[in-house]
């Protein structure tokens, strides 16, 4: 059974910056497995962030290309989320999902990732 445990959450003024990690256990990291990171603010809807399909390419939001990075280590099962220039916008439970499903492409999509971690809280203070 695939288990994800997101961490590396907290809060910063705004322009700062925080690395989340994502460790991943129950399956291989191999070329061409897909990892996203999404995020979800009280009141609203669960958005994309950013997907690594790994040996292929990365996918960016709009709304955090150029300031977000995200990358993987095979050899640690562990996907980051490097985030800088952080704004109070950018406050939300921020989330690491895989298991994409098959046929979809590897974008932040949702409602096409079937397996969860449990969240790291990220806040950005004004």
């Amino acid at each position: 059974q695939v288990q994800l445990v997101e961490s590396g959450g907290g809060s910063v003024q705004a322009g700062g910056s925080l690395r989340l990690s994502c460790t991943a256990s129950g399956f291989t990291y191999k070329r061409r497995k897909c990892m996203g990171w999404f995020r979800q603010a009280p009141g609203k809807e669960r958005e994309g962030v950013a997907t690594v399909w790994i040996g292929v390419d990365t996918f960016y939001a709009d709304s955090v290309k150029g300031r977000f990075t995200i990358s993987q280590d095979n050899a640690k099962s562990t996907v980051y989320l490097q985030m800088n220039s952080l704004k109070p916008e950018d406050t939300a439970m921020y989330y690491c999902a895989t298991e994409l499903l098959t046929g979809t492409l590897c974008r932040p999509v949702p409602a096409n990732f079937p397996t969860w971690g449990q969240g790291t809280q990220v806040t950005v203070s004004s």
